[in-house]
C-alpha cells in the first residue's frame, strides 16, 4: 500500500474546508436582472411543510365511486393545473390507484398572511370546467385573470374518452399526439365547428376553468366523432393533455378525507430549537472527543464537518448525478443520527488504537490494523441503516421516486401510496449521512490521522491513546 505522506493531511483538509463553505454558502451570479445559480447551498434548501408550514390534504371520491387509473390521473392532472392557477408552484401532487386517493400537499403562499388553506382546498377539490371554443379570444377580470369569451364548441359531457398514442406523420415518422373520442351530440357540434373552421387561421382552444391548455388548428372537418391532436408532444406532454381534458368529463365529485394544516410559527419554532440544540451537542461532542481521544478525536471533529456538508450537499442537490430533497423536520433528525453514527464509528476506532497500542506495537502499524479492523464492525453497524433509509424511502415516498419504483412492486405493492413525505426526508438524510460517514469517517479520517503521525511533535503514542515510549 502506498505510503501516506505529511503533506495528506493538509489537502484533505483544504477540501473538506471548500466543500463545507461551498455546500453551505453555494455559488450564484448576477445575469442581467436574474440570478444564475452554479452551486446550491443551504439558502437553495426547499423546505418542508412542518418548517415553512402549509397544507397536506387528501382527497377521495364522493360517496361509494370506484375510481380507475384513467379517472384518478385526470383529477390528479386538474388539481395540480388548479395550483398553478392559485400561483402555488412548490407543491407535491400524486394519485394512488389502490385506495382511490389523490395526495395534495403545498407550503403557505409566500408573503401572504392571510392565506386561506381552506380555501384554496375547496376550489382544488371543485369539479373542472372543460371547454372547447372557437378562437382564444379571452377578457381580463380585475386581478389579470384569463376569462374565455369565445363561442362553446364542446364541454366536458361531450367528450367520451382523451388518449394518447405514436401515429406516423406525413413523413413517416412516428410522433405523439392526443386522441379524443366524442359522444353522439359532440360528433355533431364537433362537426359543424370543424366545417366552418377548416382551413382558417383560427383554432379551437382548449379551456380548463379559465386557463388555456391548448389551441389546435382545424385541418380539415371532423365529421365522425374521433379527432386528433398532433403538435409537438412528448409521451409525456401528450399523457398530460389528454388528462386534462379526461378530467373536464369525470364523472365523480372528490371530497377531503383528511386535512391538516401546519402554521409557519410553529414550524420555524421547531427549526430553531433542533438546530440550537444539534449545535449545542456538536460542540459537546467535539471537546469530548478531543479529549479522549486527542489526536484521532480532533481528526474525528474534521470529518464530522465534511460528513455534515455532505448531508446539506445532498438535501441541495449540490451532487449533479442526484436531484436534492425537500428537508423536513424528520430529515433533520435523519441527520443528527447519522451524525451520531459517525461518531461511533470514530470512538470504535479510536478505541482501536488504544487496543493495538497496548499490546506493543508501534504507532504506525496500530494505526493501520485499527482502521482495517475496525471497517468489518462499522460497516455492519452502517449496513442496518442503509437498509432502514431505503425502506423508509420506498414505503413512504413519492410513487415515482428511485425506491418506491422498486420496494412498490416486490414488498410494498399491497398497501398503496403514503401521504407521510416527512419521513421519507428521514430515510433520504439518513442514507445520505451514512454514505458520507464512510467517506468522510472513515476513509478521509484514516488519510489525516496516519499523515499527522508523521509528524516528530504528533508521533507521542500517548497522542493517540497509548503508553509513552
Amino acid at each position: 500500500m502506498k505510503k501516506t505522506k505529511k503533506s495528506t493531511f493538509f489537502i484533505v483538509v483544504a477540501f473538506i474546508a471548500l466543500f463545507t463553505v461551498s455546500a453551505i454558502v453555494g455559488l450564484d451570479y448576477l445575469f442581467g436582472d436574474s440570478r444564475k445559480t452554479i452551486i446550491k447551498g443551504v439558502d437553495d434548501i426547499r423546505l418542508g411543510i412542518d418548517i415553512k408550514g402549509g397544507v397536506d390534504v387528501t382527497f377521495a371520491p364522493s360517496g361509494d365511486y370506484d375510481a380507475d387509473d384513467t379517472q384518478l390521473d385526470a383529477a390528479t392532472e386538474i388539481i395540480k393545473t388548479r395550483l398553478t392557477s392559485l400561483g402555488i408552484n412548490d407543491n407535491e401532487v400524486y394519485s394512488d390507484s389502490k385506495s382511490d386517493r389523490i395526495i395534495v400537499r403545498f407550503p403557505w403562499q409566500a408573503g401572504e398572511s392571510d392565506f386561506d388553506p381552506e380555501a384554496a382546498v375547496k376550489e382544488l377539490g371543485e369539479m373542472a370546467e372543460l371547454t372547447f371554443r372557437k378562437g382564444t379570444d379571452a377578457d381580463t377580470d380585475e386581478e389579470g385573470n384569463p376569462i374565455p369569451t369565445g363561442e362553446i364548441v364542446l364541454n366536458g359531457n361531450d367528450i367520451d374518452q382523451a388518449g394518447y398514442t405514436e401515429q406516423p406523420n406525413d413523413y413517416g415518422d412516428l410522433q405523439w399526439v392526443v386522441t379524443l373520442s366524442l359522444t353522439s351530440d359532440g360528433a355533431k357540434k364537433f362537426a359543424e365547428a370543424t366545417a366552418e373552421l377548416a382551413g382558417s387561421s383560427t383554432p379551437i382552444s382548449i379551456w380548463m376553468d379559465n386557463e388555456m391548455i391548448s389551441a389546435p388548428s382545424v385541418n380539415a372537418a371532423i365529421t365522425d366523432g374521433n379527432a386528433v391532436i398532433t403538435g409537438n408532444f412528448t409521451n409525456e406532454t401528450s399523457k398530460k393533455l389528454a388528462d386534462q381534458i379526461n378530467s373536464g368529463a369525470l364523472p365523480f365529485k372528490m371530497e377531503t378525507s383528511s386535512f391538516k394544516t401546519i402554521s409557519p410559527t410553529m414550524g420555524e419554532g421547531s427549526l430553531d430549537a433542533i438546530l440550537l440544540a444539534a449545535a449545542i451537542a456538536f460542540g459537546l461532542i467535539a471537546v469530548y472527543m478531543m479529549i479522549l481521544y486527542k489526536v484521532p478525536g480532533f481528526v474525528a471533529v474534521i470529518a464530522l464537518c465534511g460528513q455534515i456538508a455532505g448531508s446539506i450537499a445532498a438535501v441541495t442537490g449540490w451532487f449533479g448525478f442526484m436531484p436534492g430533497s425537500t428537508l423536513t423536520i424528520p430529515g433533520i433528525a435523519g441527520m443528527i443520527l447519522s451524525v451520531g453514527m459517525g461518531v461511533d464509528a470514530n470512538i470504535i476506532t479510536g478505541e482501536r488504537i488504544k487496543e493495538e497500542l497496548k499490546s506493543g506495537k508501534t504507532l504506525d502499524s496500530a494505526v493501520r490494523v485499527a482502521y482495517k479492523r475496525a471497517f468489518s464492525a462499522i460497516l455492519d453497524g452502517n449496513i442496518t441503516n442503509v437498509l432502514i433509509a431505503v425502506i423508509l424511502m420506498g414505503a413512504f415516498g413519492v410513487p415515482s421516486s428511485f425506491f418506491s419504483k422498486i420496494l412498490n412492486k416486490t414488498i410494498f405493492f399491497m398497501f398503496g401510496a403514503t401521504t407521510e413525505g416527512v419521513v421519507y426526508s428521514f430515510g433520504f438524510t439518513l442514507l445520505a449521512g451514512v454514505v458520507c460517514n464512510f467517506i468522510f469517517g472513515v476513509f478521509f479520517a484514516r488519510l489525516m490521522v496516519t499523515s499527522l503521525s508523521k509528524f516528530k511533535a504528533l508521533s507521542n503514542r500517548k497522542l493517540y491513546g497509548g503508553d509513552a515510549k
